[in-house]
């Protein structure tokens, strides 16, 4: 089994989540006693999260840069950016080690295509709805991405950073979310992209009238099948 390698901490809260599915997953192939073998640098999100804010990008990607060089020295066979927003710096990040970096973006899409799914809706960070880094990343693979309106994109980043970044689900918010689900779907969305690694932590599939894609665990299983 190879060894799974980590950038996490943005937030811990999705991360955690990486980590119990990535042992749920290899327990469930593997049987007994079986866990995923990983390596994980957490990273302080604060730091990132305000050089976003300030559209620090370079700098963003220098650090987790960094932190990969440390998880390939580590012993990592491949690495995962926990966070489908800072995909922003993927090939900043790939650059500076030598094992395969498992794109987020790539891992979705491939899971969205095989439900038979053509044009989705996206919900994530602002930086990840109005950003042209991953909508592309998508539409190179044939999908026809739409996002919420601006009054959407606004409620889906900030119950985001203000609520799930820090541990807190609102009944309110999961409301608020299921309306604009419904709004995507209502103009045209065939299935519905959870593009933030915390969101899961707020809606699911019972809360959509399509499918829904949820970018933890899409890429947590596809991690594990490269593992093994």
């Amino acid at each position: 089994m190879k060894t799974i390698g980590l950038l996490g901490g943005m937030s811990w809260e999705s991360t955690a989540q990486y980590y119990r599915l990535l042992n749920e997953f290899t327990r469930d192939r593997l049987g007994g006693l079986h866990s995923a073998k990983c390596v994980l640098y957490s990273v302080d999100f604060a730091e990132i999260e305000q050089l976003q804010a300030t559209g620090q990008w370079q700098a963003a990607g220098e650090m987790l840069a960094d932190a990969a060089r440390s998880v390939e020295a580590g012993g990592a066979d491949l690495l995962l950016i926990c966070t489908n927003t800072m995909h922003k710096v993927a090939e900043q990040v790939a650059g500076a080690v030598g094992i395969p970096l498992l794109h987020l973006g790539d891992a979705t899409a491939e899971a969205v295509l095989a439900a038979g799914v053509r044009r989705v809706g996206l919900l994530g960070t602002a930086f990840t709805m109005e950003q042209d880094f991953y909508r592309e990343r998508l539409a190179g693979h044939g999908l026809d991405v739409i996002v919420p309106d601006a009054a959407g994109r606004e409620l889906v980043h900030r119950v985001i950073y203000q609520e799930l970044c820090v541990g807190v689900v609102r009944e309110e918010s999961r409301e608020a979310y299921r309306k604009v689900i419904a709004e995507l779907v209502a103009a045209g969305a065939e299935g519905v992209i959870l593009g933030c690694t915390e969101i899961e932590l707020l809606v699911g599939a019972e809360d959509s009238s399509v499918p829904v894609f949820p970018t933890t665990r899409i890429h947590a299983a596809a991690a594990v099948e490269a593992a093994l």
